[in-house]
């Protein structure tokens, strides 16, 4: 097994499925104690975490939630002694309307989730940082925080405000030892890409054709974007959006 990040805690949210899953996995396969975050337990991903050999801990959690973020931070540490990485990457793709369509409802529960949760997590998670002098955190945001879709009003605004959260806290925090960057995934086989295409093949072969190097991306591509971010390799590079799109954004 690598020990990159051994005896290193790492916090993953939205960590049950998807990217999240993938990259708590990696984490743990390097040697790190992960903290899994999410509403909903996995049973899946803590077995296969568990074979890993190595700590780790799930953590309910409602990202858009102050006191549920607070609590889960104060957790980590009460459990772990410290924080060394965070992948902030709970969120929500919400329902697909036209931006004169698109509801409050819908509106709230996606910025609160995607660009809320994000800054919360972040406002816990940098004093635990600073602490040690050194940490890195990767925001979640999309190839969506970089063009526009159409139908996405909620989702994209989030995720444009995801990068630009990251650069400012990636300024304010780059003589201070933690390197701050956003990770923006293209077009993923993911359970949201899953409840996006619905089993429509049509929509599928849609979705395919949307990328340059004609599939999805693997959420394992996504986790080790994320994993280099962290890593030592990565240390003269913050306030960084990584596209990892295939070449979508490129068009």
């Amino acid at each position: 097994m690598e020990t990159t990040f051994k005896n290193k805690v790492v916090v993953v949210t939205g960590g049950s499925s998807g990217i999240g899953k993938a990259t708590a996995l990696s984490f743990a396969q390097k040697g790190a104690k992960v903290v899994v975050v999410d509403w909903i337990e996995n049973s899946e991903t803590m077995s296969l975490l568990k074979k890993t050999g190595e700590k780790f801990l799930f953590i309910k959690c409602d990202v858009s939630k102050e006191s549920d973020v607070k609590a889960m931070i104060e957790k980590t540490i009460k459990t772990f002694g410290r924080l060394d990485y965070a992948f902030n990457n709970a969120g929500i793709e919400g329902k697909s309307a036209p931006t004169q369509d698109c509801t409050e409802e819908n509106w709230d529960k996606v910025i609160g989730i995607n660009l809320k949760g994000i800054w919360l997590c972040m406002k816990y998670e940098i004093p635990e940082m600073l602490k040690q002098g050194k940490g890195a955190i990767v925001n979640c945001a999309s190839v969506a925080g970089l063009v526009g879709f159409a139908g996405l009003p909620a989702y994209v605004a989030s995720k444009h405000a995801v990068v630009g959260l990251t650069k400012t806290a990636a300024l304010e925090n780059a003589k201070l030892g933690i390197r701050i960057n956003a990770v923006c995934p293209g077009i993923i086989a993911t359970p949201m890409m899953d409840r996006l295409i619905k089993n429509d093949k049509e929509a599928e072969k849609q979705f395919v054709g949307l990328e340059p190097v004609g599939r999805f991306g693997q959420p394992q591509e996504i986790a080790n974007a994320v994993i280099w971010l962290c890593s030592d390799q990565a240390s003269f590079v913050t306030g960084h959006a990584m596209a990892v799109d295939g070449g979508f954004v490129t068009q």
